[in-house]
């Protein structure tokens, strides 16, 4: 989330119109992952193994994981800052303490039971609608900038449309839409409920990715602030927009960072133990799933000691989310690959109309990734 921060604070509302477009894209994307868990019976990676090989296979893994590590360093540095924020402590010294409370959900909680958590935390990403409001924005130049589509073909643009591509569309958001449906089964009749859940939850997540872009555009935006850490966002935002503002901003990063990282940690050991043939699922037990819980523990250390090299998270997030939006086309490829395999998902498959738009979503990304990456090595101009 902290992403759409620094690309307000860049930006302003120019992208505001890319995050509306994430509604049907996001959409699009959680409705094909739902299918291909219903009608195949499988997690993403299971599908991709089972039906393109194990080559293909471990590809899809690394790409996985490079993000993951990453994110969760993010992410962990992140909740841990916006409890620094909201307690008023150094939050340095609360990354192995937030990274230990995930932890411990995941590894003595049951799948339902982090569930109920993860909804529960969800109210609290209505935090950033309020901070939205707060900002008091130009109405007219965000309404502008989100229904005008204007892509100046700068450095800063493309980076920040990959950016919200890789934070909005990221592989471990539908690896965990398959995941859920193979970890609750239902039937082909019930499948239209769970199609109206990614509806929905795809909707809200881009309502709130527009809410943070202006909410940091009309402050930082504004202002000509860039950040690299939470403290210096909040602490932006407290004259800009009010001390609550900053409050909120605080909150709202550590809903979204306990959304966030259980999710990222568990998918990851998802896609490692299907790759692999292991006994899976956060409905076993540490010792009956051994492999898997190590890969999540070995996710979280790994973030943690990133987090704690001393780069600001805000600034890893963006990381992340640029990496993520590289490696995004391949996982979104699969997706639709998979979404039109009948060996995997029966004789049914699932709707041309809806694996045209997955293409055409996939198309996007990889089309934003190749100019970003030929303007970093100078074959564009930029």
């Amino acid at each position: 989330m902290a992403t759409l921060v620094v690309v307000g604070a860049s930006t302003m509302f120019g992208l505001a119109w890319l995050t509306l477009l994430m509604m049907p894209a996001l959409v699009v994307v959680q409705v094909l992952a739902t299918r291909v868990g219903v009608l195949s019976g499988r997690d993403l990676q299971r599908a991709v193994r089972d039906g393109y090989g194990r080559v293909v296979s471990v590809l899809f893994l690394v790409s996985v994981l490079a993000v993951n590590v990453v994110t969760v360093a993010a992410d962990v540095a992140a909740g841990a800052a916006a409890i620094g924020l909201l307690v008023g402590v150094d939050s340095r010294w609360l990354v192995p303490g937030f990274a230990a409370g995930v932890l411990a959900l995941l590894l003595w909680g049951k799948y339902d039971e982090v569930e109920r958590v993860l909804k529960l935390v969800m109210l609290g990403l209505l935090a950033y609608g309020l901070a939205a409001i707060l900002a008091r924005p130009d109405w007219l130049a965000v309404a502008r900038g989100s229904l005008v589509p204007a892509v100046p073909f700068t450095r800063e643009h493309l980076a920040g449309m990959l950016a919200i591509l890789g934070t909005t569309l990221t592989s471990y958001m539908y690896v965990w839409q398959t995941v859920e449906q193979v970890e609750e089964p239902c039937s082909r009749r019930e499948l239209r409920y769970r199609e109206f859940d990614g509806l929905v939850g795809g909707g809200l997540a881009a309502v709130i990715f527009w809410c943070i872009l202006v909410a940091s555009g009309a402050t930082l935006g504004a202002h000509h602030q860039h950040v690299d850490t939470a403290e210096q966002a909040a602490q932006a935002l407290r004259p800009l927009a009010g001390p609550l503002a900053g409050a909120v901003f605080a909150g709202g990063l550590l809903a979204s960072a306990i959304i966030a990282v259980p999710v990222i940690m568990a998918s990851g050991g998802y896609v490692t133990a299907s790759a692999f043939g292991w006994p899976r699922g956060l409905s076993r037990t540490p010792r009956q799933a051994p492999r898997f819980y190590a890969v999540v523990v070995v996710q979280a250390l790994a973030g943690v000691a990133l987090a704690m090299a001393g780069i600001g998270p805000i600034r890893l997030l963006f990381a992340a989310s640029l990496i993520g939006g590289v490696a995004t086309p391949l996982g979104l490829v699969l997706l639709v690959l998979a979404a039109g395999n009948p060996k995997l998902v029966g004789p049914s498959r699932i709707h041309v109309g809806l694996r045209v738009a997955g293409w055409v979503i996939a198309a996007l990304v990889a089309t934003v990734t190749v100019i970003f990456l030929a303007q970093r090595v100078h074959l564009l101009p930029g």
